[in-house]
């Protein structure tokens, strides 16, 4: 018989619905964590997770501030921003960098220099910023570039705003120039912690007054939020916050009067400093000879730099700034003020020059640049004749360490503090200076010292400065360049405070008031040294004339300057101020190798102060007066 088992239905069915019943609980279990989940996503973190979301295709882009311009006192443009076109380029959105700049290269023209640069700045940035590739693309460039675009991943066409010089070298000393950010820059500005305040500019102030303002010209950099694609293309911007333009900046210099101080010094080497000696403001700052900065914007060729830095004439050289120089008899009212000042020498008091001196016991003669002398001579004489035994004699009175004590009180050998940056100190000798070099110091020293020659070097900017305390009675001026800064928007000014130092009072009015006595018989009186200047003047104007020697003359041997070569010859000095009943005007003027101050330099002070003084007779500023260049060369 066979035994067949039947079905059991009921087992089945119960077995079926405790299985379904348990994949059913496994569903909803499995449910509610995926709802969990998403409500944790969702509700708890949204914001987080929208963020990130809109990350993946929002990117936040640098927008550059307008740089802000620099006027003269006038309102006359020395530094401006005009727009042109830069190509930039990606390197986090770029697969291949040599096919792409090699694409790139077939487009425009990418020079060695482009390239190197463009090496530089992808060590030195970061990957995700646009960097840029070649600037002032011409309008036939950036249309090539335009037309090919879809095709060049993470290459980018923007219309930038490039520094200009309008006109070209005028002020180039003063006003300086911006540059392209180099890695030090860049190290120096992370170090400072303004990372962020130069994200999307590509330049700094490299001299002048564009790095001395920097923080002011600079602005406030602002950012665009801009959805792109899969591909990282920009599609539109979602969100703007504007940048925020550099404040203008007024200069209390005269474009003018820079124009003719440069022009009066076309062709020779030299400097100009004109300043108002009651308040510092430098009204002119002549540094010669110039040169155009605009190739220096995005970055000079090599070869035009090179034949700047062999310039025998030296035009990078700031000679109003870092210019050194013996003062020559320029110095001698300032000795002149030391001797009244020590006591020890009366302005009556006289000596009588026969055209040398001599140390006691001593043979090496000290010669007078008046063969036959000056008979007998009192500080009065001494000064308006320009008598070098007097000062000798003066010197060796007073002797170094007063010397070294009232020069420097009087700004020598220190810094003006005027607002550029590198400005030199020149040097007063001393001493501890030159024990300091494991030297002795020479009595023949303090004598040479007394006439502005020896080791003492002053720098033009100093003189200015110095023989404005003659004009204002005793006050030691900070100069100051900057006039006021304007917010471009808002238009209100800010006005730079001028400061002083009180070095005379009351009581020291008899001794300034017959230095200035003398300086302006030097000029108006019968045996002034630059009574030529004098002549027909309409105010009247207390200076002083300097010959300084580059080249040392033996003892019987005869200075003439057709014999040598003109780098070996006496440079001219004149410093002066006017009117001298209310003076509004100090000039310190120097012209390397120019031979006497009465007949180089003193006609270039006059014709300074008669433009200041008479503005009827200030020449208009013309494109004939500046070398100029075009913004695209």
């Amino acid at each position: 018989m066979l035994n067949i088992p039947l079905k059991d239905h009921f087992r089945e069915t119960r077995i079926f619905g405790s299985r379904l019943t348990i994949m059913a609980g496994f569903v909803v279990v499995v449910m509610l964590v995926l709802l969990g989940r998403m409500l944790y996503l969702q509700v708890v973190h949204h914001k987080h997770y929208e963020t990130r979301a809109r990350a993946n295709q929002i990117s936040p882009v640098p927008v550059p501030p307008v740089r802000g311009l620099i006027l003269d006192r006038n309102g006359i443009v020395l530094a401006q921003n005009y727009p042109a076109y830069t190509l930039e380029v990606i390197p986090e959105q770029v697969k291949d960098m040599k096919a792409t700049l090699a694409q790139v290269g077939g487009l425009v023209n990418l020079s060695d220099s482009d390239l190197k640069q463009f090496d530089k700045l992808r060590r030195s940035r970061p990957r995700f910023e646009s960097l840029p590739l070649r600037t002032n693309l011409t309008e036939e460039e950036a249309a090539r570039i335009a037309i090919n675009r879809p095709h060049l991943q993470g290459v980018e066409l923007h219309a930038r705003l490039q520094r200009y010089y309008p006109l070209g070298g005028l002020g180039i000393h003063l006003t300086g120039y911006v540059g392209r950010i180099n890695e030090d820059e860049v190290s120096a500005i992370e170090r400072s912690g303004k990372r962020a305040a130069y994200r999307g500019t590509l330049h700094i102030g490299k001299l002048g007054i564009e790095q001395s303002y920097e923080s002011l010209l600079l602005g406030h950099v602002g950012v665009e939020r801009r959805e792109t694609n899969a591909r990282g293309r920009s599609l539109h911007v979602v969100e703007r916050e504007a940048p925020k333009a550099g404040d203008n900046l007024y200069l209390n210099i005269d474009a003018r009067m820079q124009a003719a101080g440069e022009q009066m010094l076309q062709g020779k080497r030299g400097a100009v400093v004109a300043m108002d000696p009651n308040s510092g403001a430098i009204l002119t700052f002549v540094s010669m000879p110039t040169y155009d900065p605009n190739p220096f914007v995005n970055g000079i060729d090599q070869e035009s730099y090179d034949a700047l830095l062999k310039n025998p004439d030296k035009p990078l050289v700031n000679r109003a700034l870092n210019g050194q120089y013996p003062p020559g008899s320029t110095i001698k009212p300032f000795m002149g003020l030391a001797a009244l000042e020590s006591g020890k020498i009366d302005a009556n008091d006289t000596v009588t020059c026969r055209g040398i001196f001599r140390l006691p016991g001593e043979s090496r003669p000290y010669r007078d640049w008046k063969k036959t002398g000056h008979g007998k001579v009192n500080l009065h004489d001494s000064i308006v004749e320009s008598c070098d035994v007097y000062y000798y004699q003066a010197a060796v009175t007073l002797g170094i360490d007063f010397i070294h004590s009232f020069l420097t009180k009087l700004g020598f050998g220190q810094a003006t503090g005027i607002d550029l940056k590198g400005e030199s100190v020149g040097l007063v000798p001393s001493r501890e200076w030159r024990k300091a070099r494991g030297e002795n110091w020479y009595l023949g020293e303090t004598v040479v010292t007394g006439i502005g020659q020896g080791p003492i070097l002053v720098t033009p900017l100093q003189l200015a400065n110095s023989v404005s305390i003659l004009a204002n009675g005793g006050r030691l001026m900070q100069p100051r360049l900057m006039y006021a800064h304007e917010n471009p928007v808002s238009k209100e000014r800010y006005y730079s405070q001028f400061s002083y130092k009180q070095l005379f009072t009351e009581e020291h009015k008899p001794q300034l008031d017959a230095i200035v006595e003398a300086m302006t018989d030097v000029v108006h009186g019968a045996k002034g040294t630059a009574r030529r200047i004098g002549w027909n003047a309409p105010y009247r104007i207390a200076g002083k004339t300097g010959t300084a020697q580059v080249k040392s003359i033996a003892a019987g041997e005869v200075y003439d300057a057709e014999k040598m070569a003109e780098h070996e010859r006496d440079h001219a000095l004149f410093i002066a101020f006017a009117p001298v009943d209310n003076p509004r005007i100090a000039v310190a003027v120097i012209v390397e190798n120019g031979g006497h101050g009465s007949s180089a330099a003193a006609p270039i002070a006059r014709k300074l102060m008669d433009y200041y003084l008479l503005p009827e007779k200030m020449p208009a500023l013309s494109k004939a007066t500046v070398v100029t260049s075009q913004p695209n060369e």
